[in-house]
């Protein structure tokens, strides 16, 4: 995969084709755009330094989000962050045939969503962002959070489990502050 005659033009190619997936997986994660275009370089950077150690046998693209998710999780460990989805990923709709106040209802619903998600324990919420989100295949999702499908369909039931829950207490807290 990597030349070893024109590493650099080989890395460039790489960042290319992965970059923005990698950024919008961070985004998800980090729930900032800011932090996300530093762990983006970070990730890069990581790449740069081992990519010596992949081998080609392995899938580089989930190589590269095993990268991501490692540094993700660093992030969050170290700045113990209480949202995750504040801003970022899902973009406002804006279709000009939606009226105020289903526009408003649909900008409500996201919040709740990203709050929601914001709530999970970090290996729940990279399942959810990985499968639901980005959507990668169960065994593409194993390799990224190095660990089984059995697990990673574990976990991603339970985290929607845990949303739905969520999200229906949300709903009937909604419902009784209107009465």
């Amino acid at each position: 995969m990597i030349d070893p005659k024109n590493v650099e033009s080989s890395i460039v190619s790489i960042y290319n084709e992965h970059y923005l997936d990698v950024y919008r997986f961070l985004v998800c994660f980090s729930g900032n755009q800011t932090d996300a275009e530093d762990l983006t370089q970070e990730v890069f950077i990581r790449v740069l330094k081992k990519i010596a150690n992949f081998h080609s046998g392995n899938n580089l693209k989930t190589w590269i989000f095993s990268i991501a998710k490692h540094v993700a999780v660093d992030h969050y460990r170290k700045k113990k962050f209480a949202t995750i989805f504040k801003e970022g990923f899902f973009k406002q709709l804006e279709a000009n045939d939606k009226k105020p106040d289903e526009a408003f209802e649909i900008s409500e619903m996201k919040q709740m969503v990203h709050e929601a998600i914001s709530t999970l324990k970090p290996n729940h919420r990279a399942v959810v962002i990985l499968r639901g989100i980005n959507e990668f295949s169960i065994n593409e999702t194993a390799e990224i959070l190095q660990c089984t499908e059995s697990k990673v369909k574990v976990d991603y039931h339970r985290a929607l489990k845990a949303l739905k829950r969520k999200l229906n207490f949300h709903a009937e807290e909604v419902i009784t502050n209107a009465k």
